[in-house]
């Protein structure tokens, strides 16, 4: 067995007393495994991977990356050492570096006054690096990783197609060397031949990089090609969990079941049937 590389133990995140975004949710990734997590908008999926990344302070729950506890909350926490273990953590509020998001909109995640070269290698900026010809090495390396031209580095985000903006998004998380990558809705926003390549670009790159994948969508057909496993979201819950084969074979669930009815199938007269 591989072993755990994120482990998700109870994980709430309320905003207000009456909105529970996300409500008591557990799971695991192992290393190299690709984990999707579907739903209908407003499930918590992307919350989720918000709270996992520390954009959030968590409700209740902790989080852990690599067995180390990163986040945690204070919701049903009774005993005061904990309380207050918890609290500093809080307070310390230190990004994981090894976890990097890949954000669904690829036109309002980059900044449109910064370049190619200063988006991608913003991250290493911000750890200290300050060798430019470092910088360019890395920064050229990655390029080519994701299928973008040298030469591209000094351009604006503009100057690109919704395909290639996501490219330097993936760019972006993968310069920091990441061993787990967020992948929320990186395709929905992209054409139908686009989204093919980007999902076999993340497959090589998990294949070639050894990384672990959280992979957040709504289209369960992709996730079906892409994930090993998977779990299903409805109102801030994981109501179903299993591998891809199981689930598309034997869904229990009904919701489940109405999400698998929901996939186009590629038939114009399958209607009539």
């Amino acid at each position: 067995m591989a072993e755990t590389i994120l482990r998700v133990e109870h994980l709430s995140q309320y905003f207000n007393k009456d909105f529970k975004a996300v409500d008591d949710v557990s799971f695991e990734i192992k290393k190299g495994e690709v984990y999707g997590l579907v739903g209908e908008s407003g499930s918590g999926k992307t919350t989720i991977g918000r709270s996992i990344i520390k954009l959030y302070k968590i409700t209740g729950g902790k989080i852990y990356f690599n067995d180390k506890l990163i986040n945690a909350g204070t919701l049903n926490v009774t005993d005061k050492n904990e309380l207050k273990q918890i609290k500093l953590l809080q307070k310390k509020n230190q990004m994981e570096t090894k976890i990097q998001m890949i954000f669904q909109d690829p036109v309002s995640s980059l900044n449109p006054r910064m370049n190619v070269r200063e988006i991608i290698s913003e991250g290493l900026r911000i750890q200290g690096e300050k060798n430019e010809k470092v910088i360019d090495e890395k920064v050229f390396d990655v390029m080519n990783k994701v299928g973008l031209l040298k030469d591209y580095a000094h351009r604006y985000p503009h100057e690109f197609s919704g395909g290639q903006r996501q490219r330097i998004g993936i760019a972006r998380a993968l310069i920091m060397k990441p061993e787990l990558i967020i992948a929320d809705e990186p395709v929905s926003a992209l054409d139908v031949s686009i989204k093919a390549q980007i999902i076999n670009l993340l497959n090589d790159l998990r294949k070639e990089l050894g990384l672990s994948i959280l992979f957040i969508a709504h289209d369960l057909a992709i996730v079906k090609y892409f994930c090993d496993r998977i779990g299903v979201m409805y109102k801030g819950k994981i109501v179903e969990q299993k591998t891809s084969d199981e689930l598309f074979a034997n869904p229990e669930q009904e919701y489940t079941k109405a999400l698998l009815r929901a996939i186009p199938v590629p038939d114009p007269d399958a209607s009539s049937r």
